[in-house]
Protein backbone atom coordinates (compact mmCIF):
# COMPACT_ATOMS: atom_id res chain seq x y z
CA UNK A 1 0.00 0.00 0.00
CA UNK A 2 1.55 3.32 -0.99
CA UNK A 3 1.82 6.25 1.39
CA UNK A 4 -1.12 8.20 -0.06
CA UNK A 5 -3.43 5.18 0.16
CA UNK A 6 -2.33 4.63 3.76
CA UNK A 7 -2.95 8.27 4.71
CA UNK A 8 -6.39 8.27 3.05
CA UNK A 9 -7.27 5.01 4.82
CA UNK A 10 -6.41 6.70 8.13
CA UNK A 11 -8.85 9.52 7.31
CA UNK A 12 -11.56 6.93 6.63
CA UNK A 13 -10.94 5.26 10.01
CA UNK A 14 -11.12 8.61 11.82
CA UNK A 15 -14.39 9.58 10.10
CA UNK A 16 -15.89 6.16 10.89
CA UNK A 17 -15.14 6.80 14.58
CA UNK A 18 -16.25 10.46 14.59
CA UNK A 19 -18.72 10.31 17.49
CA UNK A 20 -18.34 14.06 18.11
CA UNK A 21 -20.26 14.77 14.87
CA UNK A 22 -24.01 15.41 15.25
CA UNK A 23 -24.42 13.40 12.04
CA UNK A 24 -22.78 10.31 13.57
CA UNK A 25 -26.01 9.39 15.43
CA UNK A 26 -27.97 9.71 12.17
CA UNK A 27 -25.51 7.37 10.47
CA UNK A 28 -25.85 4.72 13.20
CA UNK A 29 -29.65 5.11 13.47
CA UNK A 30 -30.10 4.69 9.71
CA UNK A 31 -27.41 2.03 9.33
CA UNK A 32 -25.65 3.93 6.53
CA UNK A 33 -22.06 4.84 5.71
CA UNK A 34 -19.91 7.93 5.71
CA UNK A 35 -18.72 8.90 2.23
CA UNK A 36 -14.99 9.58 2.25
CA UNK A 37 -14.21 9.94 -1.46
CA UNK A 38 -13.05 7.83 -4.39
CA UNK A 39 -10.86 7.97 -7.45
CA UNK A 40 -7.17 8.34 -8.22
CA UNK A 41 -4.92 9.19 -5.30
CA UNK A 42 -2.73 10.99 -7.87
CA UNK A 43 -5.59 12.88 -9.57
CA UNK A 44 -4.82 16.13 -11.37
CA UNK A 45 -8.45 17.20 -10.87
CA UNK A 46 -10.34 16.93 -7.58
CA UNK A 47 -14.10 17.47 -7.44
CA UNK A 48 -15.53 18.63 -4.12
CA UNK A 49 -19.26 18.51 -3.48
CA UNK A 50 -21.19 19.48 -0.37
CA UNK A 51 -22.50 16.40 1.46
CA UNK A 52 -23.68 12.89 0.60
CA UNK A 53 -27.28 12.21 -0.37
CA UNK A 54 -29.37 9.10 0.31
CA UNK A 55 -27.83 6.87 -2.37
CA UNK A 56 -24.34 7.95 -1.37
CA UNK A 57 -24.90 7.21 2.34
CA UNK A 58 -26.44 3.83 1.45
CA UNK A 59 -23.36 2.78 -0.56
CA UNK A 60 -20.52 4.85 0.92
CA UNK A 61 -19.73 6.17 -2.59
CA UNK A 62 -19.79 9.83 -3.65
CA UNK A 63 -22.05 10.97 -6.48
CA UNK A 64 -23.60 7.58 -7.24
CA UNK A 65 -27.27 8.59 -7.60
CA UNK A 66 -28.98 10.89 -10.12
CA UNK A 67 -26.38 13.65 -9.58
CA UNK A 68 -23.64 11.08 -10.10
CA UNK A 69 -25.08 10.04 -13.46
CA UNK A 70 -25.02 13.69 -14.54
CA UNK A 71 -21.44 14.06 -13.26
CA UNK A 72 -20.42 10.98 -15.28
CA UNK A 73 -22.04 12.48 -18.41
CA UNK A 74 -20.28 15.80 -17.84
CA UNK A 75 -16.90 14.07 -17.42
CA UNK A 76 -17.51 11.99 -20.55
CA UNK A 77 -18.40 15.16 -22.49
CA UNK A 78 -14.81 16.40 -22.03
CA UNK A 79 -13.14 13.00 -22.35
CA UNK A 80 -12.25 12.58 -18.67
CA UNK A 81 -12.46 9.12 -17.11
CA UNK A 82 -13.98 9.22 -13.63
CA UNK A 83 -11.33 6.85 -12.26
CA UNK A 84 -8.65 9.43 -13.15
CA UNK A 85 -10.14 12.17 -10.93
CA UNK A 86 -10.86 12.22 -7.21
CA UNK A 87 -14.42 12.92 -6.04
CA UNK A 88 -15.36 13.84 -2.48
CA UNK A 89 -17.50 16.19 -0.36
CA UNK A 90 -16.75 18.61 2.45
CA UNK A 91 -19.19 16.92 4.83
CA UNK A 92 -18.66 13.15 4.93
CA UNK A 93 -21.99 12.10 6.50
CA UNK A 94 -25.46 12.70 5.12
CA UNK A 95 -27.45 15.57 6.66
CA UNK A 96 -31.04 14.45 7.47
CA UNK A 97 -33.47 14.72 4.55
CA UNK A 98 -30.66 16.01 2.29
CA UNK A 99 -30.80 19.45 3.92
CA UNK A 100 -27.93 21.88 3.38
CA UNK A 101 -24.91 21.26 5.60
CA UNK A 102 -24.80 23.47 8.68
CA UNK A 103 -21.77 25.70 9.41
CA UNK A 104 -20.82 23.57 12.44
CA UNK A 105 -20.94 20.41 10.30
CA UNK A 106 -18.60 22.01 7.76
CA UNK A 107 -16.30 22.97 10.65
CA UNK A 108 -16.22 19.37 11.96
CA UNK A 109 -15.57 17.69 8.60
CA UNK A 110 -13.46 20.23 6.70
CA UNK A 111 -10.14 19.25 8.35
CA UNK A 112 -10.53 15.82 6.70
CA UNK A 113 -11.02 17.49 3.32
CA UNK A 114 -7.99 19.71 3.94
CA UNK A 115 -5.90 16.59 4.55
CA UNK A 116 -7.28 14.90 1.42
CA UNK A 117 -6.19 17.92 -0.64
CA UNK A 118 -2.70 17.84 0.92
CA UNK A 119 -2.35 14.09 0.28
CA UNK A 120 -3.65 14.02 -3.32
CA UNK A 121 -2.11 17.38 -4.31
CA UNK A 122 -4.45 18.11 -7.23
CA UNK A 123 -3.56 20.79 -9.79
CA UNK A 124 -7.23 21.74 -10.15
CA UNK A 125 -10.02 21.80 -7.58
CA UNK A 126 -13.48 21.93 -9.16
CA UNK A 127 -16.10 22.81 -6.57
CA UNK A 128 -19.63 21.49 -7.10
CA UNK A 129 -22.21 23.83 -5.58
CA UNK A 130 -22.12 27.00 -3.52
CA UNK A 131 -21.16 25.51 -0.13
CA UNK A 132 -18.04 23.87 -1.46
CA UNK A 133 -17.25 26.94 -3.59
CA UNK A 134 -17.49 29.18 -0.53
CA UNK A 135 -15.36 26.89 1.66
CA UNK A 136 -12.61 26.28 -0.91
CA UNK A 137 -12.36 29.91 -2.01
CA UNK A 138 -11.99 31.03 1.62
CA UNK A 139 -9.53 28.23 2.42
CA UNK A 140 -7.21 29.51 -0.32
CA UNK A 141 -7.57 33.20 0.60
CA UNK A 142 -9.89 34.14 -2.26
CA UNK A 143 -12.61 35.61 -0.03
CA UNK A 144 -12.64 38.89 -1.97
CA UNK A 145 -13.46 37.11 -5.24
CA UNK A 146 -16.62 35.42 -3.86
CA UNK A 147 -19.91 36.50 -5.39
CA UNK A 148 -23.02 34.48 -6.30
CA UNK A 149 -22.34 31.12 -7.94
CA UNK A 150 -24.38 32.19 -10.99
CA UNK A 151 -21.66 34.80 -11.63
CA UNK A 152 -18.65 32.60 -10.79
CA UNK A 153 -19.43 29.24 -12.39
CA UNK A 154 -16.91 28.16 -15.03
CA UNK A 155 -14.35 30.84 -14.03
CA UNK A 156 -10.73 29.94 -13.19
CA UNK A 157 -9.04 31.33 -10.08
CA UNK A 158 -5.34 31.02 -9.24
CA UNK A 159 -4.34 30.03 -5.73
CA UNK A 160 -1.30 28.77 -3.82
CA UNK A 161 -0.99 25.65 -1.70
CA UNK A 162 1.89 24.31 0.39
CA UNK A 163 2.79 22.07 -2.59
CA UNK A 164 2.57 24.70 -5.36
CA UNK A 165 0.11 26.68 -7.47
CA UNK A 166 -3.42 25.43 -8.11
CA UNK A 167 -6.51 26.39 -10.12
CA UNK A 168 -9.91 26.69 -8.42
CA UNK A 169 -12.92 26.30 -10.73
CA UNK A 170 -16.38 26.81 -9.22
CA UNK A 171 -19.07 24.77 -10.98
CA UNK A 172 -22.77 24.24 -10.45
CA UNK A 173 -23.74 21.12 -8.54
CA UNK A 174 -24.86 18.40 -11.01
CA UNK A 175 -28.20 18.28 -9.14
CA UNK A 176 -29.08 21.53 -10.95
CA UNK A 177 -29.61 19.46 -14.11
CA UNK A 178 -31.49 16.75 -12.19
CA UNK A 179 -34.12 19.30 -11.13
CA UNK A 180 -34.11 21.27 -14.40
CA UNK A 181 -32.90 19.30 -17.43
CA UNK A 182 -32.94 22.43 -19.59
CA UNK A 183 -29.84 23.60 -17.69
CA UNK A 184 -27.70 20.58 -18.57
CA UNK A 185 -26.15 22.35 -21.57
CA UNK A 186 -24.96 25.14 -19.27
CA UNK A 187 -23.15 22.55 -17.14
CA UNK A 188 -21.66 20.90 -20.24
CA UNK A 189 -20.39 24.29 -21.41
CA UNK A 190 -18.82 24.94 -17.99
CA UNK A 191 -17.04 21.57 -18.01
CA UNK A 192 -15.23 22.49 -21.23
CA UNK A 193 -12.90 24.60 -19.08
CA UNK A 194 -11.50 21.34 -17.65
CA UNK A 195 -10.36 19.98 -21.03
CA UNK A 196 -7.00 21.73 -20.87
CA UNK A 197 -6.20 20.23 -17.45
CA UNK A 198 -6.89 16.55 -18.08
Amino acid sequence: MDNRTEQLRKIKEEVLALKSSPLYKERIKNNVFPVIGEGSHYAKIMFIGEAPGRNEAATGRPFCGASGRILDELLASVGINRKDVYVTNIVKDRPPANRDPLPEEITIYSPFLDRQIDIIQPQVIATLGRFSMDYVMRKFGLDNAITAINKMHGEIFDARTNYGSIKIIPLYHPAVAVYDSSRKQELIDDFKVLEKFK
